[in-house]
């Protein structure tokens, strides 16, 4: 009965992505690969003074994705300072200096990291002025890049892979736009509110004052969710019922996050013109995805623990109109994109049930991944696995007809090193520098010892895998904290796109190499096991030390 009941939300999410993975993959393609502009977009390309038809080198894609992306966090830095200038500010001051940069940062880098309390910090302005823009502008962003990593391999003798502007354009006005709007009007029929109420002021039962908060909350739940973005217009993000107020919401809410990135395959198949190379990777994301919740799904159905086993299940931080697996569904969605909401307090699962949304983000975020950023991460380990397997018989390597060199291995290995740098260290130097630690222990950490680890390495990892989702145990409203975490943020989300677009622009210039008998066939099942094989030992081998001493050391306890 138990799994009975664990499967049957698993099996309505499926069925739905499965009706709609090949009609939104092609259109999706269709978008991408199109040669006619809409009137809308031609009047963008006029004001922004871009040649739809021309083409960019690697190095100018990424200029112009950096330059958009640096604007982005100076407005809403500027945004978050200037609040009490701005309407519908509810009365609300400035964001310190550091919260105003680690905001910034984390909404532009797809992140949306909240180390506030969302509806007694920011006002309507800020929220939709610059955090629900920036949710549109981060997930074009990422699925931009991902287009043209697949242009470089679709591509032969090319010196060009794409035009970011019209990327970014057309992936806004065509695809996230549109079905935000769709999801919007879904979500406000299920009970999500849309105002501009402001603080509404009720008597309780107990006859306490309370102040209930209103806002446009969904039209940005929407984008939060279909962009794999994840910032909550409350505190308690998507377990707050004016965020999420059913199981049927919370279903359509997974939906929302797993669409576009168990989509993109599919166009990727199709762009590159063999659908079964976007099968193949597909399958590998969801072996993974499938796993992650099994496993999940098992530690917290067992309870570990004296105070678990006594109530019958781990239901501390759960909502009770979503149950474990409704929680644990939404959990391992989250942290398997780059979304980051969270229905339930991941820090109160058990111990090696909270481990498991960790690894997640560990993968690199892969089974899906983020819109865009999921894609690129599993191309990239399909392109290390081929190197890999290519050793083992003695052949150069090569991959969708372009041979994996020196200079292409070197690129995909500097790119897996990015995100276990970035939170190792952040997470050591918490620790590490006298100053630093005596206000990370004293103030950050709430559960000292091996739990408050955990907390630290959670944030960091969520910081530089670009999640957003948090342990909700740690207070990161701290210079140090909300610095640190900004950092990993923003070198976590652009260090990697350096990586990807160079790569993309090397195998653009490449011809195509024949097959031949020794060539790997990448499209079959014995493919997808080596891939899903070298993604868990690539995450192993990197973290396993620390996270034997948190949440292993935890869970063995």
């Amino acid at each position: 009965m138990t799994w009975i009941l664990a499967l049957a939300p698993l099996a309505a999410v499926a069925l739905v992505l499965a009706m709609v993975h090949r009609p939104f993959g092609d259109y999706m393609a269709r978008v991408y690969t199109s040669s006619k502009d809409l009137a809308l977009e031609r009047g963008a390309y006029r004001l922004m003074g871009v040649d739809a038809s021309s083409g960019q080198s690697w190095q100018a894609y990424l200029r112009s994705v950096l330059a958009f992306s640096a604007v982005g966090v100076l407005l809403v830095y500027g945004l978050q300072r200037l609040q009490p200038l701005l309407p519908y500010s509810l009365g609300l001051p400035s964001p310190s200096e550091h919260l105003s940069f680690n905001t910034a940062s984390s909404f532009v880098g797809n992140t949306n990291w909240q180390s506030y309390s969302p509806e007694v910090t920011l006002g309507y302005s800020v929220q939709l002025a610059g955090l629900a823009v920036q949710n549109f502008a981060s997930a074009a962003v990422g699925m931009a890049v991902a287009v043209a990593l697949v242009r470089g391999f679709a591509s032969r003798g090319s010196a060009t892979i794409g035009n970011f502007w019209v990327d970014l354009t057309r992936g806004t006005l065509r695809i996230l736009l549109p079905f935000s709007i769709i999801a919007a009007i879904v979500l406000i029929i299920g009970g999500v509110v849309q105002n501009f109420n402001g603080f509404t002021q009720i008597e309780t039962i107990a006859g306490a004052t309370q102040s209930i908060p209103g806002g446009p909350v969904a039209s940005q739940e929407a984008i939060k969710l279909l962009g794999t973005n994840g910032g909550g217009f409350f505190n308690v993000n998507s377990s707050h019922p004016f965020e999420n107020p059913s199981a049927w919401t919370n279903l359509l809410e997974i939906v929302l996050m797993l669409v576009i990135p168990f989509s993109l395959p599919r166009t990727f198949g199709t762009i590159i013109g063999d659908r079964r190379q976007g099968t193949a990777i597909l399958a590998a994301m969801a072996t993974l995805f499938l796993a992650s919740y099994t496993i999940l799904s098992a530690l917290e159905s067992a309870g570990l623990g004296s105070a678990p086993e006594a109530a019958g299940a781990a239901m501390e931080g759960k909502e009770q109109r979503f149950g474990i697996f409704g929680s644990t569904l939404f959990a391992t969605t989250s942290t398997g994109t780059s979304t980051g909401a969270v229905n339930s307090m991941h820090d109160s699962f058990t111990a090696l049930g909270g481990m498991m949304p960790m690894l997640n983000m560990m993968l690199g975020e892969v089974a899906p991944g983020g819109v865009g950023s999921g894609l690129y991460g599993m191309l990239i380990l399909a392109m290390i696995a081929v190197f890999v397997s290519g050793l083992l018989i003695g052949r150069t390597p090569e991959y969708l007809g372009k041979k994996i060199g020196p200079r292409e291995i070197k690129l995909a290995a500097l790119y897996i090193l990015v995100s276990p740098t970035l939170v190792l260290a952040g997470t050591a130097l918490s620790f590490a520098l006298p100053g630093v630690r005596d206000d990370v222990v004293s103030t950050s950490i709430w559960n000292p010892g091996t739990h408050g680890l955990s907390e630290v390495l959670y944030a960091f990892t969520s910081a530089a895998n670009n999640n957003g989702s948090a342990f909700a145990g740690l207070t990161a409203n701290t210079p140090w904290m909300n610095t640190a975490l900004g950092v990993a943020i923003l070198l976590g989300r652009f260090l990697p796109i350096v990586l990807v677009l160079a790569l993309a622009g090397s195998l653009a210039t490449q011809g195509r190499v024949p097959e031949t008998a020794g060539t790997l066939p990448t499209h079959r099942p014995l493919f997808v096991g080596l891939l899903v094989v070298m993604t868990i030992l690539i995450t192993a081998l990197t973290y396993f030390p620390v996270l034997a001493l948190g949440p292993l050391a935890e869970g063995l306890m």
